[in-house]
């Protein structure tokens, strides 16, 4: 005998929190006000911008590659995440990220 796993959808503390003072439309909300932020790309360690590849204004996709970093002379090429548009580039060749340090906006 098998048994089937309900699962309820797995919600936001800001979807719980607005589902409890707004009702049935909180998703759609959330969802709307989410679309319209960008998409922050940070860095995950620190390393010196080797190379950009992407311009304020370019269009990417899941994957594409948008900078390159070298540490320890390894490459770490840092991929967009979402489809967008470039809305910010924070960093340039040469110079240095720390952890956490933004690198691009998508939107």
């Amino acid at each position: 005998m098998t048994t089937k796993l309900l699962a309820a959808p797995i919600r936001t503390r800001e979807e719980d929190r607005i589902g409890r003072t707004q009702g049935s439309n909180a998703a759609a909300t959330v969802n709307e006000r989410n679309a319209s932020m960008a998409e922050e790309v940070r860095a995950e360690m620190v390393a010196n911008v080797w190379k950009v590849l992407v311009a304020e204004g370019d269009a990417v996709v899941d994957g594409d590659t948008l900078v390159i970093l070298e540490s320890m002379k390894m490459e770490i090429p840092v991929l967009a995440e979402v489809d967008g548009t470039v809305s910010k580039v924070a960093v340039e060749e040469g110079g240095l990220v720390q952890e956490g340090d933004l690198i691009a906006e998508i939107s």
